[in-house]
């Protein structure tokens, strides 16, 4: 069974809002789309950027870098869906939002 870390709490990310949060040592990319939550390795793959700085509209995030779009209930690219980055399994217990990097 994996393992679930206490990543942020709900209350810090608006819907419609992502941000950056380190999970046991880990840069992850954390948003919340409506309410549910999603989790991301934050490192875009084209040059690196923080996908957590990126503007999400729907489940869209853009990369701030270079404009390289990720859906971020799947991890994939919108361009190419056989690229993606990590998509890690969430999980809210009340108002906290734990993530599991395995």
């Amino acid at each position: 069974m994996p393992e679930f870390v206490k990543a942020i709490s709900a209350a810090d990310l608006a819907p419609g809002q992502g941000m950056e949060a380190n999970v046991a040592g880990k840069a992850v990319a954390i948003f919340n789309v409506g309410g549910a939550f999603y989790a991301l390795s934050n490192t875009c793959l084209h040059r690196g950027g923080p996908l957590g700085e990126g503007q999400l509209q729907g489940k869209v995030v853009t990369c701030p870098w270079h404009g390289w779009e990720y859906d971020v209930t799947t991890g994939k690219t919108v361009q190419n869906p056989n690229t993606g980055v990590a998509c890690y399994a969430v999980e809210v217990r009340g108002e906290e939002v734990f993530v599991s990097l395995g």
